[in-house]
């Protein structure tokens, strides 16, 4: 379930989500999700985790108690099959990811910046630090649902909206599936920019 994008890079550091995070974390999820009838509580929030710990991640920024880092963003991701999608209103059980052989896909289902720290970028750069994770580990595409008209804004990063997709009545009637595929890494270097034949655009720039 992810929000509305925002545009430019700032210092503030991305980590894994951690135990103690998770009060920060459900705070800003009730504050982006609450009024839309979209949260999932607690217990959902913290099943996706247990589903996929390595890809669940927090903005980390100064201004803690005792000089630690305040949470000011969170994204939750998990393998899920292609064109299906957690339903916000059940915790993860472990079937709907498709238990046994791990599906191929990464899905990004919520992400969520600090109200005060939007219009920086931050929303693309936890993307875009997914995006990465997935490809390194071998995934070979990364969905997600964009809801209340998002979907905009995602098509330019490369995401594409797939309205065909049945949706859990959870996510209302503006929700919008979408998916991108990923390149795989490079096995050998890649051309210089110089090269006369440069090979196939980042999706970055897609748009």
């Amino acid at each position: 379930m992810t929000d509305a994008l925002v545009d430019a890079p700032t210092d503030l550091r991305i980590r894994l989500l951690r135990e103690e995070d998770w009060d920060a974390v459900v705070a800003l999820e009730e504050r982006a999700y609450a009024a839309s009838g979209l949260s999932e509580g607690r217990e959902a929030l913290r099943s996706r985790h247990h589903a996929s710990p390595d890809t669940c991640f927090v903005l980390e920024h100064p201004g803690g108690q005792d000089g630690a880092g305040s949470v000011g963003g969170y994204l939750l991701a998990l393998p899920y099959p292609l064109f299906r999608c957690p339903d916000l209103a059940r915790s993860e059980d472990g079937h709907g990811a498709g238990a046994g052989e791990r599906p191929t896909n990464m899905h990004a289902h919520d992400l969520v910046v600090a109200e005060e720290l939007r219009g920086r970028g931050l929303s693309l750069r936890m993307l875009r630090h997914l995006e990465e994770t997935a490809r390194t580990a071998g995934y070979r595409s990364v969905s997600l649902v964009a809801v209340r008209g998002s979907h905009v804004l995602w098509t330019t990063l490369g995401y594409h909206a797939r309205p065909e997709i049945d949706l859990p009545e959870s996510y209302g009637t503006r929700a919008v599936y979408m998916a991108m595929p990923l390149d795989p890494v490079p096995s050998r270097p890649l051309p210089h920019p110089t090269d006369p034949t440069p090979g196939p655009h980042s999706r970055a720039e897609v748009g």
